[in-house]
């Protein structure tokens, strides 16, 4: 057998990721609701179509600053007005004067009414009069205060905002699964809605394992590890909108971590651990989670998938809680994919956010690339967009297992299982990755 044969005949014992996420993400379920009030619901996902109780405006408004007056007196067609010669330079040759009859600001509340030839000085957002429809923007009058003198005409309902224009009482404002935003915050809170139903933020727990990881502020040496991982990982889980813990390092000690775990289920929603998911003699997670006691099945199944960077990976459930915990690999690129691949759809699946999976584009790639038969790649990449539409990708120099292409990198580009050359010019695709730059 060639050598090419041999890894071919490897991959196919592999599951295929696809197969594997969805047996995965078949066994969770999004956080029970919980009702919030509205200053504490930013960042989550509703769990309930919201309705508008209230109309927004929730009255006839000035939406500008000005006079509001009636149209016709100011348009010429009632009998209200009184001409004046107007000043130099002034369209038309002459102005309208109405008389001003009081003022109104956005806390006035009793209801006045306009006879004609007179009108109200107003401020953005103050009720309007009965009868006013229009307002004229103080800087196309003399501002005048007993009378102003109008130079400029404006359309029938300018300046003017009526009750339920925007959002009438019973509007649908957002749908089950929506992340709530700073405007959606705003929206419920101009509509009279001062709670609502939300998934709650995952709580998610981060432990690195291994003998070997020492904590940052100090370089490695042979036989020890910087511990970039838990630090990445719990960055990560933030990022996504999950309320993220970092417990630390953990050493290869069978009852340290079964104890670690246990311990750690009273406040998590999910469990990520880093390190020890492969096979080799210092693997101890794979070991110990995986080991069956009492004729059962361990709590967690690792299963080799067909990804790379990072085949191996594990799921299951610990303590008494049934808590979810993903294993990821040690190698800190291979558990930056795993996250994205495998625990950052975890945690929006729990959160109730709709879809679980980050947005991807097809892209045209700059640059020739090859990629492990029977494996699917994600690779870091820079992504642009291209003028007259479209993308462009360029593969950054690396692989996927470098920390400074994944630092760099704002999309992941995408090679199935078999491809092997993807060749500059063809189309792929690639996986946006949320950077703020």
């Amino acid at each position: 057998m060639t050598a090419t044969a041999d890894a071919e005949a490897a991959a196919n014992e592999l599951t295929p990721l696809a197969d594997y996420l969805g047996s995965v993400l078949r066994r969770l379920r999004a956080l029970p609701p919980l009702d919030l009030d509205l200053t504490q619901a930013h960042g989550n996902v509703l769990a309930e179509d919201v309705v508008a109780p209230h109309a927004f405006p929730a009255f006839d408004q000035a939406a500008v600053d000005g006079y509001a007056a009636r149209w016709e007196d100011i348009s010429g067609g009632g009998r209200g007005p009184s001409y004046v010669p107007a000043p130099s330079g002034t369209p038309g040759g002459r102005t309208i004067r109405l008389n001003v009859v009081g003022d109104l600001g956005a806390a006035s509340w009793r209801p006045v009414r306009l006879t004609p030839g007179s009108c109200f000085s107003v401020a953005a957002g103050a009720p309007l009069p009965v009868a006013a429809d229009v307002v004229v923007p103080v800087e196309w009058t003399d501002q005048g205060m007993a009378a102003v003198e109008i130079f400029r005409t404006p359309k029938r309902g300018y300046g003017v905002r009526r009750a339920g224009e925007e959002l009438p009482a019973g509007t649908l404002l957002a749908r089950a699964g929506t992340y709530v935003s700073p405007a959606l915050v705003a929206v419920f809170a101009a509509t009279g809605i001062g709670h609502v139903v939300v998934r709650p933020s995952p709580r998610v727990v981060i432990v690195a394992t291994g003998d070997e990881l020492v904590d940052v502020g100090r370089g490695s040496q042979p036989g020890q590890v910087v511990d970039a991982n838990s630090h990445a990982l719990t960055a990560a889980a933030a990022e996504v909108g999950a309320l993220a813990y970092r417990v630390g390092i953990c050493d290869d000690d069978p009852e340290g971590l079964r104890g670690l775990l246990e311990d750690q289920t009273l406040r998590a929603d999910l469990i990520i651990t880093t390190g020890g998911t492969g096979t080799g003699p210092g693997d101890m997670v794979r070991r110990i989670l995986s080991r069956r006691e009492g004729g059962r099945a361990g709590p967690v199944t690792f299963t080799d998938v067909a990804l790379y960077p990072g085949t191996a990976l594990g799921f299951g459930t610990v303590g008494a809680e049934e808590v979810p915990v993903v294993c990821l690999p040690g190698d800190p690129g291979a558990a930056l994919i795993g996250f994205e691949v495998l625990a950052r759809p975890a945690i929006q699946l729990l959160a109730g956010a709709e879809p679980v999976f980050r947005p991807s584009v097809r892209a045209h790639l700059l640059e020739t690339v090859s990629s492990p038969a029977g494996l699917r790649e994600f690779r870091p990449a820079h992504v642009a967009e291209r003028r007259g539409g479209g993308y462009t990708v360029q593969p950054l120099s690396g692989g996927p297992f470098t920390l400074s292409g994944l630092a760099e990198a704002n999309g992941l580009l995408v090679l199935g299982e078999r491809v092997t050359t993807a060749a500059a010019g063809s189309t792929v695709d690639v996986l946006l990755l949320d950077r703020r730059r």
